[in-house]
């Protein structure tokens, strides 16, 4: 009998990853290969890796060298490392050095160079070291496998053109381009007439789509294309730059019928002098702007953000700035980080580093007063009936299901997995800080 070769992938990072990975295993499942959830028992490992922080490479480092024991008990298996780690200048060199079982190297600008590269290793048993310097065109038409049936990951741009000083993306994912509509557009009829009934719009910035083009199709107009697609019901996206965020984006959101009503627009800062240090391109009062705009025409909007705590620079005055901001808007939620110098920005480079202590009394301050006011937010919807998008099992309660409302509120209730996929009313019961806990109504 001949036996099943099966592939590992473990991805770090965002939600772009994501996406990469679901290609890799398309791509990998084309070839013959079969999905395993056991590492030690697979034929390919691969590691999608991410390299926003330090902290994630120094993680994957470590992952590779405790599978070097596992390639010497298995000659035959292929190791790789692929993503947003590798596309660093350099980085393939020390992967290497480090950890010479490790086979299989490649960038985020040629991941449909997979296939060519394990067939190349197989005849050969040659590692393969493939990272293009720059981008390329964008390869169409490439499979993919799915997490789940009933929603999905697209993309509609790749690279970023913001180089904000803080971050590392625009020098590993390249120039921004945008998919044509018409692929999109494809792409996601195939994806509904199979039973998609959600998908997530996907780019390092969605507002500046089509900014590369000629004809002068930006984001609102795809969203109105996307719209229309017939058995689709929800659209989100991911993520959104304040910057470029405009008048006719919002209107064309309000007019909507499947448009989610979740806003996440990432401030960063409070403070105009931390904005401008980190170039983000807008000031505290255009971002204050910008919020009323959208709730004068979203009542209901969820809004939420990315804060970065202890930016270099940062004084108490600047934080003070931050959570003001915080009040003033009053967000459904936010992801906080302390930073954390990224080698190859310029922000590495700056002067007034704050201090480890400074930035995780500060972070915890901020994150005190946000979760009040989530706490606040979700009281407000105690005894409403929402619609949940039913995505699985609780996962720390196999007999409660879980979900996500229109705004993106995370809901847990009980019910069978016979819901899974479909989209349900639930009352809410029990508001928390971070989910809200209910009861499916008969529908």
């Amino acid at each position: 009998m001949i036996m099943q070769k099966t592939y590992y992938i473990q991805t770090f990072g965002c939600q772009m990853n994501e996406r990469d990975t679901e290609v890799l295993a398309g791509m990998l499942k084309k070839m013959g290969y079969q999905k395993s959830d056991d590492l030690q028992k697979s034929d390919i490992i691969l590691f999608n890796t991410c390299c926003v922080r330090e902290k994630a490479e120094n993680k994957v480092l470590s992952y590779l060298g405790e599978l070097k024991e596992l390639k010497s008990k298995n000659p035959d298996l292929i190791i790789g490392v692929c993503g947003c780690m590798v596309q660093q200048k350099g980085m393939s060199d020390i992967i290497r050095k480090s950890a010479p079982h490790v086979e299989l190297l490649f960038g985020t600008h040629n991941i449909h160079e997979l296939p060519d590269l394990v067939e190349n290793i197989l005849a050969s048993r040659n590692p393969q070291v493939s990272v293009w310097d720059s981008e390329g065109e964008i390869k169409e038409n490439l499979p993919s496998e799915r997490q789940l049936s009933f929603k999905s990951l697209v993309n509609i741009t790749y690279g970023c053109n913001n180089f904000c000083t803080y971050c590392i993306v625009p020098y590993v994912r390249g120039r921004e381009r945008s998919r044509s509509p018409e692929h999109i557009i494809e792409e996601i009829n195939n994806m509904a007439a199979a039973g998609v009934i959600e998908v997530m719009l996907l780019g390092q910035n969605v507002n500046s789509y089509g900014k590369d083009f000629g004809d002068q199709t930006d984001f609102a107009d795809l969203l109105k294309m996307v719209n229309e697609i017939e058995g689709l019901r929800r659209i989100r996206y991911m993520t959104s730059h304040p910057r470029d965020f405009s008048d006719k984006l919002i209107s064309t959101i309000a007019k909507s019928t499947k448009v989610c009503g979740h806003f996440h627009l990432p401030v960063q800062a409070g403070s105009n002098e931390i904005l401008k240090k980190m170039n983000r391109g807008y000031t505290r009062e255009s971002y204050l702007e910008l919020i009323k705009k959208i709730r004068d025409k979203h009542t209901d909007a969820v809004i939420t953000t990315d804060i970065i705590v202890g930016f270099p620079g940062e004084t108490e005055e600047d934080f003070l700035e931050t959570l003001n901001l915080v009040e003033e808007v009053r967000f459904d939620g936010a992801f906080t980080f302390i930073y954390s110098t990224r080698t190859g920005t310029p922000a590495a480079k700056y002067k007034e580093q704050v201090s480890l202590e400074i930035k995780k009394e500060r972070i915890q301050r901020l994150n005190n007063r946000i979760n009040l006011i989530s706490h606040e937010i979700n009281e407000q919807y105690m005894n409403k009936i929402v619609d949940v998008l039913v995505e699985g099992e609780s996962k720390t309660n196999s007999q409660m299901l879980s979900g996500k409302t229109n705004g993106n509120k995370t809901v847990i209730f009980p019910g069978d997995i016979s819901y899974v996929g479909k989209i349900v009313p639930v009352i809410i019961t029990e508001p928390q800080t971070w989910i809200l806990k209910g009861k499916m109504q008969e529908i």
